[in-house]
């Protein structure tokens, strides 16, 4: 499932207020993927903006990965911010649905915790 959130901010201020919601929540960007910039040096014209936040806090990926390294198939967490019909979004897919497609059942108290986060970080970037 995809948790998106609506931000009327422009594009560049977003993403340094994305950047700041997540150092806030003691989370750490670990690349950003601008696809625009990625895809012309390519030689691909590619309209929109979308940029791909990787994020992660290192505690909760450690009590993943010590459970299920599997899991580093889903990790780090991303959150993608585009523009859309002119307005910008923020969005990810919610860790509780990625916890679901692996076979450690333990971990959901993990996956909400992580999402409850990441929804808090999106909110605080688009207000």
């Amino acid at each position: 499932m995809l948790h998106i959130v609506e931000s009327r901010k422009p594009l560049d201020r977003l993403a340094k207020d994305l950047e700041d919601a997540v150092a806030r929540h003691h989370f750490g960007v670990l690349g950003v993927h601008d696809l625009k910039a990625a895809m012309a040096k390519k030689g691909v014209d590619f309209g929109p903006e979308c940029r791909i936040f990787e994020v992660c806090n290192p505690h909760q990926a450690k009590k993943v990965l010590e459970a299920n390294l599997e899991i580093s198939t889903a990790l780090p967490c991303r959150i993608s911010l585009y523009e859309e019909g002119g307005v910008r979004k923020l969005a990810t897919i919610t860790p509780t649905t990625l916890i679901g497609l692996y076979s450690t059942p333990s971990l959901k108290a993990v996956a909400q915790e992580v999402e409850a986060t990441l929804d808090a970080i999106m909110a605080e970037a688009a207000r």
